[in-house]
C-alpha cells in the first residue's frame, strides 16, 4: 500500500498548509498532509520543476514513480504558497535555510506554527534551523521534526514514526494530528535542542558507516562504529546543554542506526565512493543530493576541538576527508586509541 493509498478522513480542524522545498521529504510530507485533508501547497524555487510536478503530478528528479496527491498545489509563488497558512513546514538545505526562512517571514501572519524538517548546522556558524527560525522571524510558534524518516519508505506506506520537539505543547498536539496516518506516526518531546543536534549529529556518522562497507568491512564493525557514534554523540550533547537522554529516542539512536546501515542515505552514499577512492568533490558530484553530513563534520570537530570533548571518529573522518589523511592510517589510530568506559550513563544513583 502507498501512502497515497491510505484512505483519509476529514480532519477535525482544516488547516491551510505550505511545505517550502522540493526535495524528497518535503514531498513525502506534502503528501500525508494532502492525504489528511488538509490545504496543501509545496513551494519549489524553480518555475519549470514546479510546473513540471503540476503537469506531471510527479516530483521526477526526487520521487520518480510516485503520484503527487490530487489536491496538493505545487507552486514556485512564495507568497501564494504560505498566505494563510495556521502551518509552514521548511525542508531547505541548511546552506539555504536562512535566505528563504527571511524571505518568507514579512509574508506569515503572526502565531504560524513554523516546523523545521531539516537536519544540518548553518554554514559556518553552530545555528542550528530552529535558531534561525527564531531569528528571522518575529511571534512564531517554532518546532522542529526529525526521526528515522527515509521519504522513500514513507511514501511506500512503510511503517514509520518521527518525533516532534516543542516547548509549546500545543503545538506539538497539533503536528500529530496533522501528520498522522495509518503508517505514519508521531511522537513529542520537548527538548527541541537535544532532538534538532541528534538530527545533525548522526549525518557523520553515516559517512564513516559507508566507508567501513566500502572497505569490505562486516556486521560487527557497523555495530561497533555506530555504538561508539552514539557515545560520542551523547558526550557532545552534554557538554553542549542538551539532554544526552534524547539520544537514546528515535531522533537519536533510531535515526543513526537507519543513516548508518542503509545506502538510501545520501551521507553513507558519500562515504562508500570516498571509500572506493573517489574524492570528497566527486562522491558529491555523483550523489547529486545535498549530504548535510559533510559540513556538519567541518562544525563540530571545530567545536569539540573548543570545547574539548572527546570525539575521535569525528576527528577521523575530519582527517579523511578534509586533511588528506589515508584511510588505513586513520584506522590504525582509531584502533590504537584509549579504551574507555563502554556506557557513561546511568539511571542507577
Amino acid at each position: 500500500m502507498t501512502q497515497r493509498d491510505v484512505p483519509s478522513s476529514a480532519p477535525e480542524s482544516r488547516y491551510s498548509i505550505a511545505i517550502l522545498g522540493g526535495g524528497s521529504f518535503g514531498t513525502a510530507i506534502a503528501n500525508i498532509v494532502a492525504g489528511n485533508g488538509h490545504d496543501t501547497r509545496q513551494w519549489m524555487r524553480d518555475p519549470e520543476r514546479a510546473a513540471a510536478c503540476m503537469a506531471q503530478r510527479e516530483n521526477q528528479y526526487y520521487l520518480p514513480g510516485v503520484a503527487l496527491h490530487p489536491d496538493l498545489l505545487v507552486t514556485s509563488d512564495l507568497e501564494q504558497a504560505v498566505r494563510g497558512c495556521q502551518i509552514v513546514f521548511v525542508a531547505i538545505p541548511s546552506q539555504s535555510f536562512r535566505e528563504v526562512v527571511h524571505r518568507t517571514a514579512p509574508l506569515l501572519a503572526p502565531d504560524t506554527m513554523l516546523i523545521s524538517l531539516t537536519k544540518g548546522v548553518e554554514h559556518d556558524s553552530f545555528h542550528l534551523m530552529s535558531d534561525i527560525l527564531r531569528e528571522e522571524t518575529d511571534g512564531m510558534r517554532v518546532g522542529v521534526l526529525s526521526g528515522p524518516n527515509f521519504a522513500k519508505e514513507i511514501v511506500a506506506g512503510h511503517y514509520t514514526a518521527t518525533v516532534i520537539a516543542s516547548e509549546d505543547e500545543a503545538l506539538c498536539s497539533s503536528i500529530q494530528k496533522v501528520l498522522h496516518s495509518e503508517t505514519f506516526r508521531v511522537y513529542s518531546s520537548n527538548d527541541v535542542f537535544g532532538v534538532e543536534l541528534a538530527g545533525a549529529l548522526k549525518n557523520i556518522y553515516a559517512i564513516v558507516t559507508g566507508m567501513a562497507v566500502a572497505l569490505g568491512r562486516g556486521q560487527n564493525t557497523t555495530s561497533l562504529l555506530i555504538t561508539r557514534a552514539l557515545a560520542e554523540m551523547m558526550r557532545f550533547a552534554e557538554a553542549v546543554g542538551a539532554d544526552p537522554m534524547t539520544f537514546i529516542g528515535l531522533a537519536g539512536v533510531g535515526d543513526l542506526i537507519l543513516t548508518c546501515s542503509s545506502d538510501l542515505s545520501r551521507n553513507y552514499r558519500v562515504g562508500y565512493l570516498v571509500g572506493k577512492g573517489k574524492k570528497l568533490d566527486q562522491a558529491v558530484a555523483e550523489i547529486g543530493q545535498v549530504a548535510e553530513g559533510v559540513n556538519t563534520v567541518r562544525l563540530i570537530k571545530a567545536k569539540a576541538d573548543e570545547l574539548d570533548v572527546y570525539m575521535p571518529l569525528v576527528s577521523a573522518i575530519h582527517a579523511i576527508l578534509f586533511e588528506g589523511t589515508a584511510i588505513p592510517e586513520v584506522i590504525r589510530e582509531l584502533m590504537s586509541g584509549a579504551q574507555t568506559f563502554d556506557v557513561a550513563y546511568s539511571a542507577k544513583p
